[in-house]
This record gives structure tokens, C-alpha cells and sequence, in this order.
């Protein structure tokens, strides 16, 4: 057996990832996999390789079916308006009241000091026509 190779105690543990990575790995220095547990995992046969081939085939198209239906969670709960990520400090009505001050000359930290937010919370833009970067950086 010439090369690198690797033997694993079970392929079921190590299947997506290690397979993965000895396909990358097996085509670059090609290297060989031997599993321990399950005999018939072997690459230096033509056999192994087949199945090892198809394992990897299956593990990609479970990969795809996991992307799909997580995009397709995603849109469900966006148009159900589902807010994914952190929550906001502060609220729509906070952040016009932040920026009618800082236009009227109010400094950044007076501002975050009411609010107890950070700086960078009244300086980052926030979507829906809030300005408070570029009134930030004008400091």
C-alpha cells in the first residue's frame, strides 16, 4: 500500500467529514482509507472505491436536501415576518428620536449615554432609512 491512508473504528462517526476530506486528500497525494470497523470500506480496491464513491454521492445529496429545505424554512418564516438573528436595541421610534438628535447637533455619547447603548449602536445603519453612520462619522 504505497501513500498515506487512515483507518477509522466506525464510518458511520467519521462518514461525512472524513470521507470528504480523504477524497480531497486521495486526490491530491493519492492517498488510501481503510475503515476498521467495515471491511468492505477499502480504497485500494476497485470495490472500496466504488462504494466509498456512492457514500459520498449520498452524503453530497443529503447535504443539498438539508440546504434546500433550511432555505426554504428560511423564506416561510421571512414572509410570516420572523425576525432571525439578535435582537435589536432599540426600537423604530428610539432610533428616529437618536437621529433627530444627532441632527440637531447632540453629541454621540449624550445620545448613547439615554439610550445605555454603545456608540457604534446610534453610528451603524440599520436598515429602513436610518442614517446614523454617516451622522457619526461627521463627529
Amino acid at each position: 500500500m504505497g501513500g498515506d491512508w487512515r483507518e477509522v473504528a466506525l464510518l458511520i462517526e467519521s462518514a461525512n467529514t472524513e470521507v470528504e476530506q480523504m477524497k480531497r486528500k486521495k486526490r491530491k497525494a493519492a492517498a488510501t482509507f481503510r475503515s476498521l470497523a467495515d471491511a468492505w470500506v477499502d480504497t485500494t480496491t476497485p470495490h472500496g472505491r466504488l462504494i466509498l464513491t456512492a457514500l459520498g454521492g449520498i452524503a453530497e445529496f443529503e447535504g443539498e436536501l438539508i440546504r434546500a429545505r433550511t432555505g426554504e424554512g428560511r423564506a416561510r418564516a421571512k414572509t410570516r415576518g420572523v425576525h432571525k438573528g439578535r435582537p435589536r436595541k432599540l426600537t423604530p421610534h428610539q432610533r428616529q428620536e437618536a437621529l433627530k438628535r444627532r441632527e440637531a447637533g447632540e453629541s454621540l455619547t449624550d445620545i448613547t449615554r439615554t439610550f445605555g447603548v454603545a456608540h457604534t449602536t446610534i453610528g451603524r445603519p440599520s436598515g429602513g432609512g436610518y442614517r446614523g453612520a454617516a451622522l457619526a462619522r461627521s463627529e
